[in-house]
């Protein structure tokens, strides 16, 4: 069983005798056909600088410890959620589902994330990476007392370009990976069940993916400008680079089944020959996100925008699930007769225009409905 906070709980009265043979089936009714949603730390984003340990909700026992000796830990990791969300929905932007999240809600992406799917492998992965990139990112920037620069990187090295020397401030990004590791994984290590090792294995491949794009940097110190010296340092590529490697590893997911024993995965599909290491994997196949379906966490594509001339994910004829479009002609600002002018700047009227913005059409409900 997964960890809740029982809030408030001292507080309610226990039932009599009498109601509470009445209740009892009731409530097992509802514990047996309603699956629950567990709250998650992915809510840290929500909070912003009112973290609180005590009361975060979703968070199990190892988290909060980790929160309550690392408070400002936990402040670079709800920054970091906030950036990872956003990335989570620049790569679904032209898709039915689209990344959405819930206002107050502390699930953050609601049922959705229920299903064992390609889209739960993704927020897991990116999720992950996402933590691995604001804890990096706040060491070498001195704002952790447990964490700076990486010193593990001195002295002469090469590369294609020659000889340098090591120096600067390293990215230390085993350090942060160390941490999301303890942190993300705390929650599905307490249970070993099949979407436990899925989740497990997706934040191990975020976490990776952050190291596959570390970059060396370098600054030249030769005479007049010349690379004759130079001093160089790892540092960690832009977090859209983890992004499109994770939209990409979302594409080609590897749909598994846990093993006899339980101890891991077996590919779904007996042909499938390579390794998944750092394939994404899910158990379940995804919904079709066309219809709003409120058990499934689906909101439905109905007054999306899409674009009447693309072919692709974000065309009418696909993000509308053929159910046809309207069209609305708005007027919008924007940018026209630009002039460059002499020394340095670029001078713009702005002009109205009149375009077409194309929205999908709600679902109709059959003629027979309307008669009942």
């Amino acid at each position: 069983m997964r960890e809740f906070d029982g809030v408030g709980s001292a507080s309610r009265r226990e039932p009599s005798g009498s109601a509470h043979r009445i209740y009892l089936p009731f409530i097992l009714l509802l514990l047996m056909f309603t699956p629950s949603v567990d709250s998650s730390w992915w809510y840290i984003g929500a909070l912003g600088a009112r973290v609180i340990c005590d009361n975060i909700p979703g968070l199990v026992n190892k988290q909060r410890q980790l929160c309550q000796r690392h408070p400002d830990l936990m402040q670079s990791i709800g920054e970091g959620a906030k950036e990872w969300i956003r990335e989570c929905q620049h790569q679904f932007r032209h898709h039915r589902w689209n990344c959405s999240t819930l206002e107050r809600d502390h699930t953050v992406f609601g049922r959705v994330m229920l299903r064992s799917s390609r889209e739960a492998a993704f927020v897991y992965a990116i999720s992950s990476a996402g933590v691995v990139y604001a804890i990096t990112r706040a060491c070498s920037q001195g704002e952790l007392k447990i964490c700076g620069c990486d010193t593990h990187r001195r002295g002469r090295a090469s590369d294609e370009e020659g000889d340098f020397d090591w120096g600067g401030c390293s990215d230390n990004i085993n350090y942060g990976i160390k941490f999301a590791k303890a942190f993300v994984d705390a929650r599905e290590r307490m249970v070993k069940d099949a979407r436990a090792l899925m989740n497990l294995h997706n934040n191990r491949c975020g976490r990776m993916a952050v190291k596959r794009f570390m970059k060396t940097e370098c600054k030249c110190h030769g005479v007049s400008g010349s690379c004759a010296l130079r001093t160089c340092w790892l540092a960690m590529s832009d977090f859209r680079r983890t992004g499109d490697y994770l939209r990409k590893k979302y594409n080609t997911a590897v749909e598994v089944t846990m093993n006899q024993d339980g101890s891991g995965f077996m590919v779904a599909d007996r042909d499938y020959k390579r390794t998944t290491k750092n394939d994404l994997v899910y158990i379940e196949n995804s919904p079709d996100y066309c219809l709003m379906d409120r058990s499934a966490g689906s909101l439905g594509t109905a007054g999306r925008v899409c674009n009447k001339s693309s072919r692709g994910m974000d065309g009418c004829e696909v993000m509308c699930c053929g159910r046809g479009y309207d069209t609305t002609r708005v007027k919008r600002m924007s940018k026209c007769e630009c002039k460059f002018k002499w020394c340095c700047a670029v001078e713009c009227r702005d002009c109205e225009e009149t375009v077409d913005v194309h929205t999908c059409k709600p679902h109709k409900k059959p003629d027979w409905l309307d008669l009942t």
